[in-house]
Parts: structure tokens; sequence; C-alpha cells
């Protein structure tokens, strides 16, 4: 998925992606242009998996 996908998708998203892990949170979750990088970096350090896990568990949804 490329950025302008997952701005697009990315409140429906946020939502499954809260609902599965609760761990996260809106900080955790915060999508801003150009900085999706930093987006994966929170997302792994609550969960524990690979950037490259995320983007496929995100891409799955």
């Amino acid at each position: 998925m490329n950025s302008t996908e997952l701005k697009g998708k990315w409140n429906e998203l946020k939502g499954t992606l809260k609902q599965k892990y609760a761990e996260l949170t809106d900080d955790d979750l915060l999508f801003e242009e150009g900085k999706e990088d930093e987006l994966y970096g929170r997302i792994q350090q609550r969960i524990g998996s690979t950037k490259e896990e995320i983007k496929k568990m995100i891409s799955e949804l």
C-alpha cells in the first residue's frame, strides 16, 4: 500500500488496529503526511513487529 492509499484509508485502518491491538493509543496512530516511517516506528515499538510485518498487516486489512 503506497502512502496515498494509506492516507485515504487511514481512519478505517486505525479503528481496526485499535481493536486488534488494544495497547495502541491515538498518539501511536497519528498519521502525518510525509512521516509514515515514524508511524511505523511507533506501531513497531508497541506491538513488537518488524516494519515489513506491519506494512503487510496494514495492506491486508
